[in-house]
């Protein structure tokens, strides 16, 4: 019973995880180009942007493992 209460949870975390690193790329990308053109005082926010989304993403990461750690210690029910 347990089990089924955690699931969407989970789901729903590996989603936003998957939401965070697209739109991490796409920041990538578009720091990059801009930095490209001439526009070197942009690298720096895409930058502390991507550290912000990389901490999202692990502290995501770190629920997920919670998760399932105390799954496993409550037998997998």
């Amino acid at each position: 019973m347990a089990h089924d209460k955690r699931l969407p949870a989970v789901n729903g975390a590996l989603g936003l995880i998957v939401l965070l690193l697209v739109v991490q790329m796409w920041l990538l990308t578009a720091t990059l180009e801009t930095y490209l053109a001439g526009h070197h005082q942009a690298a720096f926010s895409g930058a502390v942007i991507s550290a912000i989304l990389f901490s999202a993403c692990g502290g995501l990461y770190l629920f997920v493992d919670q998760v399932d750690r105390k799954s496993r210690d409550d037998g997998g029910a």
